[in-house]
């Protein structure tokens, strides 16, 4: 990198569209595990992680940071908003893809298990399975039919013989629940989140 930070870079980028390259260099493996541990799918976060440069290129002559924790940041919340507009509109389009029969791209498995294991995936799952293990019955039935089985609150509700709102309830607190005991443990936390 030649001693040049995130930030240097970042600003030269306006000037020498090149010098995003070195940006991209010192951030690209570490946000792609960040997004891996989010959405547990090496092709969505290798997506995503693609869409966060672009965006991130795009949007450069606007960083007014200038620092290198700051570039990071910046970079970081881009990933956060592409990670949430993944979440909103990911369900619908891949339902459409479905029904027109497209299969998106797919990594290899090489590529899968070398991604996975960047982002601690195997750690992540046991600690996942540990975590649910402790949620009582009922908050562990209401994710299963709602998260797992993606079945809408009214069915949850009727399946677990409970009110609409009390299983919206059910999940709220069970996500809750999952995601401070997550965020407790060490390899869940990233450096720039």
């Amino acid at each position: 990198m030649g001693g040049e930070g995130g930030a240097e870079a970042l600003r030269r980028s306006t000037r020498e569209p090149e010098a995003f390259a070195r940006f991209y260099d010192e951030h690209a493996e570490a946000l792609l595990a960040y997004l891996t541990k989010r959405v547990f799918d090496a092709d969505v976060a290798l997506d995503l992680t693609a869409e966060t440069f672009a965006q991130a290129y795009l949007a450069r002559r606007r960083f007014r940071g200038s620092t290198d924790e700051a570039a990071a940041a910046w970079l970081y919340r881009i990933a956060k908003r592409q990670l949430a507009q993944y979440f909103r509109k990911g369900r619908a389009e891949r339902k459409a893809l479905r029904r027109l029969g497209i299969e998106p791209p797919r990594v290899d498995e090489e590529q899968q298990a070398r991604i996975e294991e960047l982002a601690e995936l195997g750690a992540l799952r046991t600690a996942l399975r540990v975590e649910l293990g402790r949620l009582s019955r009922a908050h562990r039935d209401a994710l299963q039919l709602r998260i797992v089985d993606e079945l809408p609150y009214p069915e949850v509700a009727r399946r677990l013989s409970i009110s609409e709102q009390a299983a919206r309830a059910r999940v709220s607190r069970g996500l809750k629940a999952l995601a401070a005991a997550l965020e407790a443990i060490p390899y869940v936390e990233e450096r720039h989140a």
